[in-house]
């Protein structure tokens, strides 16, 4: 029982070891600064979460107005409550690089900060690949899981007999 208990973890500490890993991508991300104020903006899909802030004393900006000028296109960011603002446009999930302008407007205080958004291609058949690998290879590891415990009990009929 103890080598049949020893075997069963060797096996199970092969087939966790050596599971495909893959990396999470990186996050596309547009920075742009001038001398009165600092944004940033974060793509998650189709939208940006925008943050802008004073470089003085890194204060958020929270009662601005604030456009976006995304591949020559003017977008109108919504405010939001925790201080940030958001885009939501198509243009943003489009690959490539791509000039985007900040233009803010917070009481008589006008900004316009550039900066420019890289966003790469996702490519999405090299995931499904993947999955598609690492399942078939769990398929593997317990196929040769019952195949042993069907050896060890075929050894244990023939050993009673």
């Amino acid at each position: 029982m103890k080598r049949l208990a020893l075997l069963l973890s060797a096996v199970a500490t092969c087939a966790l070891g050596t599971s495909v890993s893959a990396e999470a991508p990186a996050v596309p991300r547009v920075e742009a600064h001038s001398a009165d104020f600092l944004a940033v903006g974060v793509v998650h899909g189709d939208t940006m979460s925008i943050h802008v802030s004073r470089p003085a004393d890194n204060a958020p900006v929270r009662d601005a107005t604030i456009t976006v000028v995304l591949r020559g296109t003017p977008h109108a960011a919504t405010a939001e409550t925790d201080g940030s603002y958001s885009l939501q446009t198509k243009d943003l999930a489009l690959p490539g690089a791509a000039a985007v302008e900040f233009q803010v407007v917070e009481g008589t205080a006008r900004a316009s900060l550039k900066g420019t958004l890289d966003v790469a291609d996702t490519g999405g058949g090299s995931e499904d690949k993947n999955n598609a690998r690492q399942l078939w290879w769990w398929v593997l590891n317990f196929g040769v899981c019952f195949g042993i415990l069907w050896l060890i009990s075929r050894r244990r009929k023939a050993a009673q007999t």
